[in-house]
């Protein structure tokens, strides 16, 4: 059986020399190569919500790919894909990154310049190895073969103005309507969910910082399942150990998640740390909740602008959602688009604090009155998200736009 071979360069030159030497190989078949990260992901995707069969044995990644670096971009595909086996293909052969890339889940090396011999017994050895993986996972059901789950990020605009109600919503939203969910709670120093949702939990997001492959075990260990079906990554009850997730270890932790469940849901906050932004930067929907006052308005465009100017997101490429809405409210959605420059949900949540009170009070808000208002407009919210199975609504995904690491510049920007 020939082995298929997808090779992932994002140097047109570099495209040539390697696909040419593919070609040569015994039994090899290269198939179409795929320039950059967004297109391998998108492509590998593709083929595993067919079979777990169709996709190709290798995939070879060079280190000229973009936009997510090469690491990364094999931490993912290791993660989302784990019967496919990955090469990288360096110039750089030191001890160093040769460990760095078995501890993203690379299964070979190879130096540049490309020679024959090398590469016919990487890929050879790599091809093997993941046949051996295939037939071994079988039909087992817990391997990953969808398409990747829906990661949707709620921020607040400031302190106080709903995101945390809105992210559970949309969760228990998604859940209820038949889709595998999960809830992580990234408001690192004062995230609340827990205290919303009345769960005392021992794990948390922090504990997976450190762990450098997030098997499915041990991401059900630190996952808290809750009485609705929801599954909770819960901040933890220590503020300062927020710190302890980076950039990095929230770029693993959501693309574990994503590979899990079919809707991931993250609660951000209202204030922007390195690894919200890495998360925010991912998602394929960035939500940025609003109450129509001058105080919160001005919030939501100073995070629309940060986030331009650290290249986390552009401002078309976020929707805001109108929180505590009413007709006689002087701020409009229509003026909060023109002043963020934002997308602006056309479901809006109305003001009635009376309905949530309760709830909130009692650390029930999953039980509110399902003929409420507020959870009436939210769980809409949800369906015009797409998160809803079976929603005819127009979905706003932006298509992943998972652009690489903050530079260290940035993060010293974002005070860290």
């Amino acid at each position: 059986m020939p082995t298929r071979i997808l090779p992932a360069v994002g140097d047109a030159d570099a495209v040539r020399s390697l696909t040419t030497l593919l070609s040569q190989l015994p039994d090899a078949e290269p198939v179409v190569p795929v320039t950059d990260s967004t297109q391998l992901i998108d492509t590998l995707a593709r083929l595993a919500s067919e079979s777990i069969d169709e996709l190709p044995e290798v995939v070879v990644v060079h280190e000229r790919i973009g936009p997510v670096p090469a690491l990364e971009l094999i931490r993912e595909v290791a993660l989302r894909f784990p019967a496919v086996g990955v090469i990288l293909v360096t110039s750089d052969v030191s001890p160093g990154l040769f460990q760095a890339a078995m501890d993203y889940g690379a299964r070979g090396l190879i130096s540049l310049p490309l020679g024959y011999e090398e590469l016919a017994t990487r890929v050879h050895a790599v091809a093997q190895w993941s046949v051996g993986v295939r037939r071994h996972l079988g039909a087992a059901t817990d391997v990953f073969t969808g398409v990747g789950g829906t990661v949707v990020t709620v921020s607040g605009a400031k302190g106080g103005v709903g995101a945390t109600t809105t992210a559970i919503q949309l969760a228990l939203a998604a859940q209820a309507s038949g889709r595998t969910t999960a809830l992580l709670d990234m408001d690192l120093q004062t995230g609340d969910v827990a205290s919303y949702l009345d769960v005392q939990f021992r794990r948390s997001v922090a504990d997976l910082a450190t762990i450098t492959d997030i098997s499915p075990r041990v991401l059900a260990d630190a996952v808290f399942p809750h009485d609705t079906g929801v599954a909770l990554l819960l901040a933890p009850g220590e503020g300062e150990r927020g710190e302890e997730v980076t950039e990095r270890a929230a770029r693993q932790i959501v693309s574990a998640l994503r590979s899990r469940y079919e809707v991931v849901v993250v609660d951000c906050g209202a204030q922007l740390s390195g690894a919200g932004a890495a998360v925010v930067e991912m998602a394929d929907t960035a939500l940025l909740v609003t109450t129509p006052d001058v105080v919160a308005v001005r919030g939501a465009k100073r995070a629309v602008r940060m986030w331009d100017r650290l290249q986390v997101r552009k401002a078309e490429e976020t929707t805001v959602v109108v929180n505590r809405h009413s007709r006689g409210t002087e701020i409009q959605p229509a003026l909060i688009q023109k002043i963020t420059g934002t997308g602006v949900a056309a479901t809006v949540i109305p003001a009635n604090f009376k309905e949530l009170q309760g709830a909130v009070d009692a650390g029930r808000v999953h039980e509110l009155d399902a003929k409420g208002t507020v959870k009436q407009a939210l769980w809409t919210l949800a369906g015009e998200l797409g998160l809803v199975k079976g929603s005819e609504a127009n979905s706003h995904r932006n298509g992943g736009r998972d652009r690489g690491a903050l530079t260290f510049r940035r993060r010293r920007e974002l005070g860290r």
